[in-house]
């Protein structure tokens, strides 16, 4: 950790410089020559990096920061506070702790937490940090956390594991197994040091997949951050064996949208309707958990076609996603979409149709854009149709 990069000149120099694009910023002459001008570059993009992210960080004086990309792979702020308002306990041990936003939030909901991270620059710099931001509760290992636990007799109510890919497991599909550290290998050893495992994986990973490799899953969340899916955690308690819950959270900027169904529940019948006077799509997490028939059922909203996921209703409900006023709906026909949308500007979406976005602008001439919102779908009767809406905010 280079320490000589907390002189105030230098820090000043960082901050007044906070989002000028380093390309700029490179062909200046280094004003610091007792430091390395590429140290103080990183310095200034991960900052900046930072604004939006990590404002708690970007607003602390003193904070180092390691390479762009660990701030880029980091939780955000947002999705890292409601990730801790899920758990709760005396002690957490973190066996991934990276940058330590995690466990930032995780001190306040623990009286002690544990940050364990291999790489012992990280570690160093994030024990640093945390002295900035007054976390007092926190304890630093630098090593293997599969050493760590080795090394200790403690009982956690806790172990949290953002497990990362292989770099040879690109282009591969993505399982558990193909991380570091392997979960479902370690899964065993990990029930000898606590009862709870909170694992948190990138959103690309299938549900299904997650679960054939993992044992005691009792719940199953989907955070979403401004309607893109950011992180799923799977939560494990040790010899579970009941019923799955799929918990889903859209982070928006004044509420967190929620929704959550028991997987698998065989009593859940969805019910199927023509357009209505309102349509309905489910947020981004919903969509990842795949619940659309509970959607219908819990809502008790019509599904358009089982494969076409948008619902409908004559009454305006509460939703966790995006709602529209139909204004008309038209067949998929020349003639009609003639009539009404040639050369028009209009906002896109497909739905179970059988043509791209791009390829119905290309054909019609829709610019994109406007007020107007456009659903390209297929109703209950397989019939292809065009939603012609507004939307509802």
């Amino acid at each position: 950790m280079n320490t000589a990069i907390l002189n105030q000149s230098i820090q000043e120099f960082i901050t007044q410089n906070s989002g000028v694009p380093i390309t700029k910023l490179a062909l200046q002459k280094n004003p610091f020559p007792e430091i390395d001008w590429i140290v103080i570059l990183n310095q200034i993009e991960a900052k900046s990096k930072a604004k939006d992210k990590l404002p708690t960080w970007f607003e602390t004086a003193n904070i180092i920061y390691p390479t762009k990309i660990s701030v880029e792979q980091t939780s955000s702020e947002k999705t890292a506070a409601y990730k801790a308002s899920l758990i709760s306990g005396e002690s957490l041990i973190d066996l991934t702790g990276g940058f330590g936003v995690d466990d930032y939030y995780f001190s306040k909901k623990f009286k002690s937490v544990a940050h364990c991270e291999i790489n012992e620059e990280l570690s160093a710099i994030v024990k640093h940090n945390f002295e900035q931001l007054g976390v007092k509760n926190c304890t630093f290992y630098a090593g293997d956390s599969t050493s760590v636990l080795n090394h200790s007799d403690q009982k956690w109510d806790w172990i949290y594991i953002d497990p990362s890919r292989r770099n040879d497991s690109k282009g591969k599909v993505f399982m558990l197994k193909d991380c570091l550290p392997n979960v479902p290998d370690l899964l065993d050893f990990y029930f000898e040091k606590t009862d709870s495992v909170l694992i948190k994986t990138a959103p690309l990973l299938d549900l299904s997949a997650g679960l054939s490799e993992l044992q005691f899953v009792k719940n199953i969340h989907i955070i979403a951050l401004e309607n893109e899916v950011k992180e799923l955690l799977f939560e494990i308690h040790n010899r579970y064996a009941g019923e799955i819950t799929i918990k889903t959270a859209n982070i928006l900027k004044d509420k967190i949208e929620t929704f959550e169904f028991i997987l698998g529940n065989e009593t859940v019948i969805p019910s199927y309707n023509l357009p209505q006077k309102y349509i309905y799509e489910s947020n981004s997490a919903i969509m990842k958990s795949g619940g659309f028939d509970e959607v219908s059922s819990i809502f008790k909203i019509a599904k358009l076609h089982k494969h076409s996921h948008l619902y409908t209703s004559e009454a305006l409900i509460d939703f966790p996603g995006r709602r529209f006023e139909i204004e008309k709906v038209i067949p998929y026909s020349k003639n009609d979409m003639k009539t009404e949308l040639v050369n028009q500007q209009a906002n896109i979406t497909t739905r179970n149709f059988p043509d791209t976005v791009e390829n119905i602008r290309k054909k019609w001439k829709i610019k994109n854009g406007g007020n107007l919102y456009c659903f390209f779908t297929t109703d209950k009767n397989d019939n292809k149709i065009v939603l012609i809406c507004r939307k509802i905010t």
